[in-house]
């Protein structure tokens, strides 16, 4: 059989019959579960993709004995390997596709697992369910996910809600899909649609190859001419027609290929940036009257970045970080980018910002009250006469950004609650120069944390430290109670290291040694939020490490706006499972502790 392929559509088909799934940039995927137990995974071209996935494959195994009495079972889904909820690291999947060998197939399988989210249900106890209405399926199916324990692909009757969703993570789009519709092979219904979150970006077009018909995609570099891909679907048959005829007119012939200066610009749909080349591009139109001039690689930056439509993003060629060349247009990418990774540390939280409203190197102020200029979409908590801040969604992020915001500092509780959510130790040497001590004392903190049950998270604090969370579930502890663990901790450490380490908060008492902050750790008292930009010289950002990164030649300095957003594309979030691990945190040893 050949597996139902939604059909793609540059419209939203709506009303009560259709539901709408989150689209994910993967490999689409059967799984075959025999009766005997042997499960197989089997890609859209009927390639066995088991020995290259064994994570997934063991995941169904470890959960059998629920789904016994349903066995054989037929799944459909998209094999991922996860940036985020609603975005996908396809890059990555394709590598791990590539492995053939399996000691580097298990190594890449522990640094970024894959998973299966599971869409639809073909078989059941051997029964084929093709014929089955979708409705019906998704009964099935979510028995079936629910015996799992395994996540299914998150669906909406509501379109506006779940584009909203996946628009903040730049997911790739949805697929609509008719409720009463039977699972068809390949194309042949008009029940799957899918419609993609493009990413819009204008280039001037500077060659022609008659051979494949692909015109040659550019942009400046300041002066020169950078080139980001090749185009050839999309224009209509008279602009198509037109188009070729003036490169083959008055093109010069190079090889095979007709070539002219910039000149012919043209607005192009494409889902993402990989190697520096456009992905699926497709042509939205020509645009005869834009000057080559404005198709620039900065602009390409900030369209790829998919900034919301609420903000009109102002000055975003103005120096912020001179010493890096870092712009205000760099920092508005960052910040949309790193949004879904920043949002869940800044919801129902009291916001202070730092504002750099001409650079880093230039006046700055805090700012912990709602403007009056401010639009609806930014929200605002009474207090008193004032209002405090709350960043609880992209637009209003990217507001910030875009009147200066440089640094995000929250507290260590929500908005109208009075106990705290997490536990930090800030780890404080006298200057970058001494950052070694920080690690030291990181790595003498999290076994004393081991030891009490409680997971940890690190990151740097974006300039010349460590901080260590520890999540905890809510309304568990109060400030009081805290503070006698801090400083139990943080007395431990310093006793054991008195030459390297203390607690005393008068800098000129300190002669050099690190300062651990445990004082820090009170009601409405701030630090900076996690992938925050720092006020520093290098553009340096709050970066959240894996503790096996937190050793010897580690650098605060190495995790700038430039390249954090590609590490976590890469190595994904260390701070992923943070939300999780505080409500699932053990706090028993730590009251014992308390308490004695």
């Amino acid at each position: 059989m050949d597996i139902m392929k939604p059909i793609p559509s540059t419209e939203l088909p709506l009303g009560d019959e259709w539901i709408y799934e989150v689209k994910y940039d993967g490999f689409r995927c059967l799984v075959e579960w025999e009766k005997n137990g042997d499960i197989r995974l089997i890609s859209r071209n009927h390639k066995d993709l088991t020995g290259s996935f064994p994570e997934v494959k063991e995941r169904f195994l470890s959960a059998k004995g629920s789904v016994e009495d349903l066995l054989p079972l037929k799944l459909d889904g998209e094999l991922v390997i996860h940036n985020t909820p609603f975005q996908t690291n396809f890059a990555r999947l394709q590598q791990r596709g590539r492995l053939k060998n399996l000691p580097g197939i298990r190594a890449a399988a522990a640094e970024r697992p894959a998973t299966i989210r599971i869409f639809d249900i073909l078989e059941m106890r051997g029964s084929n369910l093709q014929k089955t209405p979708l409705s019906e399926r998704k009964q099935f199916l979510e028995e079936v996910l629910s015996r799992l324990g395994i996540e299914g692909v998150e669906a909406d009757r509501n379109p506006d809600r779940i584009w909203k969703k996946l628009a903040k993570h730049r997911g790739e789009g949805l697929v609509a899909k008719r409720l009463g519709s039977t699972y068809q092979d390949g194309k042949s219904h008009r029940d799957w649609y899918k419609i993609k979150n493009w990413r819009s970006i204008q280039g001037f077009l500077t060659s022609y190859q008659p051979e494949n018909g692909y015109y040659t995609v550019g942009v400046f570099d300041q002066e020169d001419i950078h080139i980001i891909g090749k185009c050839k679907h999309g224009l209509d048959t008279d602009a198509s027609q037109t188009l070729r005829e003036i490169f083959t007119s008055r093109g010069e012939k190079q090889g095979g290929a007709f070539v002219l200066p910039p000149a012919i610009c043209a607005s192009i749909h494409t889902l993402d940036l990989y190697k520096g080349e456009l992905r699926e591009p497709e042509f939205a139109a020509l645009m005869p009257n834009m000057p080559p001039k404005d198709c620039t690689i900065e602009q390409l930056q900030l369209d790829m970045a998919m900034l919301p439509e609420t903000v009109e993003p102002t000055n975003t060629s103005k120096l912020f970080w001179p010493d890096k060349g870092y712009t205000k247009g760099d920092l508005l990418t960052y910040i949309r980018e790193m949004a879904p990774y920043m949002l869940p540390f800044l919801d129902d939280r009291a916001l202070t910002v730092i504002r750099c409203p001409d650079g880093v190197e230039s006046e700055h102020f805090f700012q912990k009250h709602l403007p009056a200029y401010a639009p609806d979409f930014v929200t605002g908590i009474p207090a008193g006469d004032e209002q405090l801040m709350v960043c609880d969604s992209l637009d209003s992020l990217v507001w910030f950004a875009n009147h200066g915001a440089v640094e995000y500092h929250i507290p260590f509780q929500l908005i109208q609650k009075d106990t705290p959510l997490e536990i930090v130790f800030d780890l404080d040497p006298p200057d970058r120069g001494k950052f070694h001590l920080a690690i030291k004392a990181a790595l003498l903190i999290k076994p004393l944390l081991n030891d009490l049950g409680l997971a940890s998270f690190v990151k740097t604090s974006g300039n010349k430290g460590l901080q260590i969370h520890i999540p905890i579930p809510e309304d568990t502890v109060t400030y009081q109670e805290t503070a006698v663990f801090t400083q139990a901790i943080a007395w431990t450490v310093e006793n054991a290291h008195p030459d390297l380490f203390t607690t005393e908060r008068m800098k000129n008492k300190r002669n050099g040694r690190l300062y651990i902050d445990y004082i820090q750790h009170g009601r409405d008292k701030t630090l900076i939020a996690p992938y925050s930009p720092r006020m520093t010289k290098d553009g340096t950002v709050a970066a959240p490490l894996f503790w096996k990164e937190v050793k010897e030649g580690l650098d605060p300095g190495n995790f700038t706006l430039e390249n954090t957003a590609k590490r976590v594309r890469e190595l994904g979030c260390p701070f992923q499972d943070y939300r999780t691990a505080g409500e699932t945190q053990k706090m028993d040893r730590m009251l014992e502790l308390i308490k004695s």
